[in-house]
């Protein structure tokens, strides 16, 4: 990689993250932590503000955007297989959000790179095992109350056909046996619980805030799972 493609890398990193580290730099680019020095104050000296915080890392100012980027064919046509995994693997809500995401891909392309796609979206299928469900709309739910830290009411119909609401503080999403599960705290059970989200029958996102101070790791929890990994 010459230095051009390295310092747009180094712009793009630092601009999809809070804070990057000088070391998580250079080993993404394989590059020395001095080398990081030097492109980070060449950035700067280009008009890129960028800021640093102690053991936290480089961070860009809030505010900065750079203009449209450009995609390679591959990159592009990486984006494309992503399609047929979300569709098959996600529900309605991320779906169309994807959908959205890859149209502002797709208008910043060469038109060879547009008819490339054309042609391949037509050439990549994916079959799924007839017990896969996800006809439902509560993943983008689901992850924005995990990210703002959320309460969130559901109700609830287990594999006993039992239909309960429940007062639940999401930590987390794990994709097994073929299904998307919502791990939180739940209010009613006082314990960590596992709904399958095909399961779910209503959901609402309450604004509220988590009551209890903290939680487990989302791995810790995976631990306790009755499948390997």
């Amino acid at each position: 990689m010459n230095r051009v493609d390295r310092l747009f890398g180094i712009m793009t990193m630092l601009q999809s993250k809070k804070y990057v580290t000088a070391e998580k730099i250079a080993e993404s680019f394989g590059i020395s932590v001095r080398t990081v020095y030097r492109d980070v104050k060449a950035l700067g000296e280009q008009g890129m503000p960028i800021g640093f915080e102690p053991h936290k890392g480089y961070f860009v100012v809030q505010g900065y955007f750079l203009p449209p980027v450009s995609f390679s064919s591959e990159e592009a046509s990486a984006l494309l297989l992503m399609e047929a995994m979300v569709f098959g693997f996600t529900d309605k809500s991320i779906q169309t959000h994807y959908a959205t995401a890859l149209n502002k891909v797709k208008a910043v392309l060469r038109t060879t790179q547009k008819e490339q796609l054309d042609f391949l979206h037509h050439h990549i299928k994916m079959q799924l095992p007839a017990c896969f469900n996800n006809d439902y709309e509560y993943l983008a739910l689901i992850q924005q109350a995990i990210s703002t830290k959320c309460l969130l009411e559901i109700g609830y119909k287990n594999n006993k056909e039992e239909v309960s609401q429940r007062r639940v503080e999401p930590i987390g999403l794990i994709f097994y046996a073929f299904n998307w599960h919502l791990i939180g705290w739940c209010h009613h059970r006082q314990d960590y619980r596992d709904f399958r989200v095909s399961r779910i029958l209503t959901l609402k996102n309450t604004e509220l805030p988590f009551l209890k101070p903290d939680h487990m790791a989302i791995g810790e929890y995976m631990k306790q799972l009755p499948v390997a990994y």
